[in-house]
């Protein structure tokens, strides 16, 4: 079954690495807070048939203004309804 991931913590960290060694075809990827910076590096090797999203109120808070293109922006709103549609993992 497709989970929501929810990742706070800046590419480099173990536990970002964890978090992208966890996703699976079909889940999904929300990266908050300090995560977002990873939307900043087109270099990164993002797996493929997971959905990536970034929150827009922490990309703005970071001056982050346009994430990569396989990466799309989220609201608040958007983050309460995937967390009401799928089982969510926060790392």
């Amino acid at each position: 079954m497709p989970q929501l991931h929810i990742i706070n913590k800046a590419p480099g960290h173990t536990r970002f690495d964890a978090c992208l060694a966890a996703l699976q075809p079909g889940d999904s990827l929300l990266l908050i807070e300090d995560a977002v910076i990873a939307c900043i590096d087109i270099q990164a090797h993002w797996p493929e048939q997971v959905n990536i999203m970034a929150l827009e109120a922490d990309l703005r808070a970071r001056g982050i203004t346009a994430p990569a293109s396989n990466i799309s922006p989220a609201d608040y709103d958007r983050w309460v309804k995937l967390t009401m549609e799928l089982p969510s993992q926060s790392w």
